[in-house]
């Protein structure tokens, strides 16, 4: 429903995903029998959790393992992974450096130019440790190194900005990114995104995107909201490209994945997500916290070291467990943030469904007071959903 502004502007409500809740239906099941498995790019995978193409959050080692605890991880071959043989040391600078420098410190570490080369030698070694390659590059990147991720055999190639669209405008002397022909021609699948209306989602699909990101501004450390005043709350987001993912399915027999990328922090967060119709979910942030991330305890976003426009900032994220503790359990923290696959399959057993595709038809009501309600003392000592 439209909702007038002003005499000269109406506005849509948009929800978040703090502001719904999901609503049990006549059945339950046993969380046993709740079967999360999904696939992306006709890979398939255990759990429909994806770790964001972050500095602090993937590196071959994260990758790798992510791979083998079921779910998977994307390295984003544009930053310090392929701009540093040996990345170490200025992931060192990154955790040491204080507030005020921060940013003049990390538009100098990515001024270093990405090698070829490196790019090669990651996917190559993902691979050679039994990981799925799966790789993110911004249209700028796919255009100028395409053909280097064709020859590496990565195994999914995801192409990723603020927000992407098949309708680019560019100046008369750069030639933009033909999404429809890249995705021709590599010789794997290509996740496209972001986005966050369902236009945007359709045209995306025709272009031939194996899965698409939803999601604008939402990440912890993502800072496009304030800086460009873009966005749409998570909640609304994925259910509008749903319906576009849905609305192409039936129009063309071809499934497109739908991941709502960002913003989510706890297991009730990605059973939201899966409930407004995701696939799956692409989190940072929780990973970053993990005793294996790159980040030392740190997380920024893709967007943090730009050179004209810095749209993210660094945050302390601390470490509170092992990826697997955070993946799979056993957790040791009472937030909601470990364990994150046995969150959501007794999520799916209190609602009675079954696999993805019942989660994603469960009912959601309006709740703004859903994180709020009798939680005084969990609030007053910063227990729980209090923290």
């Amino acid at each position: 429903m439209n909702m007038q502004l002003g005499r000269g502007k109406t506005a849509r409500r948009a929800y978040g995903i703090d502001e719904i809740a999901l609503v049990p239906g006549p059945r339950t099941l046993d969380p046993s029998l709740a079967d999360t498995r999904w696939q992306i790019g006709g890979i398939e995978r255990e759990i429909p959790i994806i770790a964001s193409a972050m500095d602090g959050v993937i590196d071959v080692s994260m990758a790798i393992q992510l791979s083998q605890l079921g779910a998977l991880g994307v390295l984003n071959l544009e930053g310090i992974q392929t701009r540093y043989e040996n990345p170490n040391p200025v992931l060192d600078k990154i955790a040491a450096v204080g507030k005020d420098e921060f940013v003049g410190l990390m538009q100098s570490l990515y001024a270093e130019p990405i090698k070829p080369a490196l790019i090669s030698q990651r996917i190559q070694d993902i691979k050679a440790g039994g990981g799925i390659a799966a790789v993110s590059v911004t249209p700028a990147g796919a255009a100028k190194f395409g053909e280097t991720l064709a020859a590496a055999g990565a195994d999914l190639v995801f192409v990723q900005a603020t927000v992407v669209s098949t309708a680019h405008l560019s100046p008369e002397s750069i030639a933009p990114l033909d999404l429809a022909n890249f995705c021709a021609a590599m010789p794997m699948p290509v996740i496209l995104g972001n986005c966050v209306t369902y236009d945007v989602a359709l045209n995306l699909m025709k272009a031939g995107a194996a899965g698409v990101l939803v999601g604008i501004g939402p990440g912890a450390a993502c800072t496009s909201r304030g800086v460009l005043g873009i966005g749409v709350p998570q909640a609304t987001a994925v259910a509008d490209c749903a319906a576009a993912r849905d609305e192409y399915f039936q129009t063309t027999g071809r499934y497109v994945t739908l991941i709502a990328d960002g913003g989510l922090v706890t297991g009730g967060d990605i059973c939201k997500c899966i409930a407004c119709g995701a696939d799956g979910v692409m989190i940072g942030s929780p990973f970053a916290r993990a005793a294996e991330a790159p980040g030392r305890g740190f997380h920024w976003g893709m967007a943090t070291p730009s050179p004209v426009l810095p749209r993210g900032t660094r945050i302390r994220v601390g470490t509170t467990g092992s990826l697997e503790q955070i993946l799979r359990g056993p957790a040791q923290l009472d937030d909601g943030t470990h364990n994150f696959l046995g969150a959501l399959q007794t999520s799916m057993g209190t609602l009675g469904a079954k696999n993805l595709k019942e989660m994603q038809q469960v009912e959601v009501v309006i709740a703004p007071s859903l994180l709020t309600e009798g939680k005084v003392y969990q609030k007053a000592q910063q227990l729980g959903m209090g923290k």
